[in-house]
């Protein structure tokens, strides 16, 4: 049940909302419509129904931090760390881990310790991790004894690379990014030639047929290379690289954004018809003089204020929009965090105004509350809510059920 961009792009041009949480689908936002599916529960009649809500489908995540998982802070840092993460966030993404200069910075073979210990650690919790990334071919995140290789031996190492990502991490990973911000520079393509590109992805696809593999590039969603990425996309999607998504980062504005080229952006994009992630949100972005000049500027209470209004308005962009399946924070802890600015929580631990507003559109808005209903005369309880995990209870009998936006409708039986 695919949602039709531009019959969401002509019903509703502006998409800011105000969502009232709770089940009964009239006093839902028209625009999150492709958000919701229809839960029909089958009782006897005048049973009474709970109904909760327990995660969301939409991918609300945020960058893990290398050093939580190979002993860089202390252990009750960890502790919190971990607990504020599955207090807030579904899905998840490796900031640093996977990154081939990271796992490998010389021809030694790759340490695997970090990420095995975050795959460990998310799958054992049913958190979905994206690989950020297989390849970074900007030049200067590019390993120098890679740069000391003949042709020939950069091509094996870069068949290497993807084979071993592939067979190790089989089925693990939920998606890839396969080659980082390609647009920018791409140091294997300038020795290999372009088609150097489909390779890497039928390597990897060799030893991991379901892996999902995605583009991420910057400056996108503010427009500025909007044109450059679509052409970019089109190159590809010609090669025959089987993309699976469109990752796009969120962090290149100041401490405020544009929205008219953000809704844009995603417009564009969805033309494609894949899906889309903001795959690396920060507010404020990268541009901000708290970034560019850190450490020279301190925050005003007023200035959180604005940061979390700022956070409200793109993240009710971002899920209004049909296209979109995820917004990933790039850090949310001051301490592991590059522009600590833009966190939700500060060195003590203590939520942030970026919190606040977070939390209200995420568990408020756009939650669907427990709720208690009466199966009518039929013995029915129906309901249109968002798509996610549910637990459904009839007396003592307890069932946990997922409506996803795939079927769009899920039907429960209890009773007779």
């Amino acid at each position: 049940m695919k949602p039709n961009y531009l019959y969401w792009k002509r019903a509703f041009p502006a998409c800011l909302l105000i969502l009232v949480s709770g089940f009964g689908g009239s006093m839902f936002a028209d625009e999150l419509a492709h958000r919701k599916g229809t839960l029909i529960v089958k009782a006897n009649p005048g049973d009474i129904v709970t109904i909760e809500q327990k995660s969301h489908e939409f991918w609300f995540g945020a960058a893990i931090c290398n050093g939580i998982f190979e002993g860089g802070f202390p252990k009750e840092d960890v502790v919190a760390y971990k607990r504020a993460f599955l207090q807030n966030f579904n899905s998840a993404v490796t900031e640093n881990a996977l990154k081939w200069m990271v796992m490998q910075p010389t021809p030694e073979p790759p340490n695997y310790e970090v990420v095995d210990a975050i795959l460990g650690w998310t799958s054992s919790r049913g958190i979905p991790l994206r690989g950020h990334n297989i390849y970074w071919g900007v030049h200067q995140f590019v390993q120098d004894w890679v740069k000391d290789l003949s042709v020939e031996e950069l091509r094996a190492a870069l068949e290497a690379r993807a084979k071993d990502i592939g067979s190790r991490y089989r089925g693990r990973f939920a998606q890839y990014d396969l080659n980082n911000e390609m647009i920018h520079k791409n140091y294997y393509a300038e020795q290999l030639g372009d088609g150097i590109i489909l390779d890497m992805a039928n390597w990897v696809m060799q030893e991991d047929p379901n892996a999902k593999l995605y583009l991420n590039d910057y400056d996108i969603l503010t427009g500025s290379r909007l044109d450059e990425f679509i052409q970019h996309i089109k190159d590809l999607k010609k090669m025959g690289v089987p993309l699976a998504g469109i990752g796009v980062q969120g962090h290149l504005h100041t401490d405020t954004f544009d929205p008219d080229q953000l809704k844009n952006a995603l417009d564009e994009l969805a033309k494609f018809d894949l899906p889309i992630v903001i795959t690396e949100f920060n507010m404020p972005g990268q541009r901000s003089k708290y970034h560019k000049e850190r450490g020279r500027h301190i925050a005003t209470d007023e200035d959180k204020l604005q940061f979390a209004r700022e956070l409200e308005a793109y993240y009710r962009i971002c899920f209004a929009h049909p296209a979109v399946e995820g917004i990933l924070m790039w850090g949310f802890w001051e301490k592991a965090n590059w522009i600590p600015e833009s966190s939700m929580f500060d060195a003590e631990w203590n939520p942030t105004p970026l919190n606040g507003a977070y939390r209200k559109l995420v568990f408020n808005e756009w939650w669907s509350q427990r709720s208690q209903l009466e199966a009518d005369s039929r013995g029915m309880v129906r309901v249109e809510t968002f798509y996610g995990d549910y637990t459904v209870s009839v007396g003592e009998v307890e069932k946990h059920v997922n409506l996803n936006s795939q079927k769009g409708r899920r039907t429960v039986k209890f009773g007779r």
